[in-house]
């Protein structure tokens, strides 16, 4: 359902909170507790870990409803597997650009194994995870490039070949995670630009245009690529050295293989830019195309 919002990457994801029971008062399963606490630090969206979740830390009184979800903390374990794993995930978020603004893809799924990418630019991350008894998966595509590849969590070292990890056995309860970053965006003036509102076909592409060298100098082929997040998303970081600091105006265009592209039927957008550092632009498609 993320192409109901605006900016499904900006939504906070959580398991638990200040006003529900603590995760393990629900589930006390450690191991199911590390796959929650996997799957939102690696899926869509920005995660809230709720404080002490790091330590275990839980009252069960009353089924762990108010007030005896909310205890005081007891102790603090920098050596906690929770701990170690939230530490190596918030650093793979940071390192990986492709976990916080990029789009995600099913891979495998069954009622107990899901496997899915998280991809942005040539960043990806794949991750698979089993929540029942150990399996073992034939195929399955990771979008990682051929080689060996070394899985996040347990040092482990596969092999790539076609893009696809064969015979991947997942051990009971078990997460894997593969990380490729990419070529990260450099400049004086970066712009994170996101497009929402613009319905687009296979093979269609989503392309920034305007009145500096960045842009192409309105010259639609050499327009700014972004990249799609969903049915209402598409999302780019756009480099600006020349023109960080000056007012530039600028449009969306999309680009159709075989037809003429469309332009957005509008009076150009305007922005100053800053003179360094990274700004937002968040813009609809103007309704009434212009070929």
């Amino acid at each position: 359902m993320d192409h109901r919002y605006y900016g499904a990457t900006e939504l906070i994801t959580f398991i638990d909170n200040h006003d529900m029971p603590r995760f393990q008062s629900l589930n006390p399963d450690l191991e199911m507790l590390r796959l929650a606490i996997c799957l939102i630090m690696t899926t869509r969206g920005i995660p809230c870990i709720y404080y002490g979740t790091e330590q275990y830390l839980h009252d069960d009184t009353d089924g762990g409803n108010d007030p005896y979800n909310r205890p005081m903390m007891e102790k603090w374990d920098n050596d906690s597997p929770i701990y170690r794993d939230v530490r190596l995930l918030s650093g793979l978020r940071r390192l990986n650009p492709a976990i916080s603004m990029g789009s995600q893809w099913q891979k495998y799924l069954t009622a107990d194994v899901y496997c899915y990418v998280r991809r942005y630019r040539d960043s990806v991350v794949f991750v698979a995870m089993n929540r029942g008894n150990a399996v073992t998966i034939e195929e399955v595509d990771t979008e990682l490039p051929d080689g060996e590849h070394t899985e996040v969590l347990s040092r482990r070292k596969f092999e790539v070949k076609d893009g696809m990890l064969y015979n991947l056995e997942l051990g009971a309860r078990e997460v894997m995670i593969f990380s490729r970053v990419g070529e990260r965006v450099k400049a004086t003036t970066i712009v994170r630009a996101q497009l929402n509102s613009v319905q687009t076909q296979p093979g269609e592409r989503i392309v920034v245009i305007g009145d500096c060298p960045e842009l192409g100098n309105w010259d639609i082929s050499k327009g700014y690529p972004l990249e799609y997040i969903n049915t209402n998303t598409w999302f780019g970081e756009i480099p600006f050295n020349e023109s960080a600091g000056k007012l530039i105006s600028y449009k969306y265009a999309l680009l159709r293989e075989g037809q003429s592209p469309l332009r957005e039927n509008l009076v150009c957008r305007r922005w100053v830019l800053v003179s360094e550092g990274t700004v937002k632009w968040r813009d609809k498609w103007a309704s009434g195309r212009e070929s």
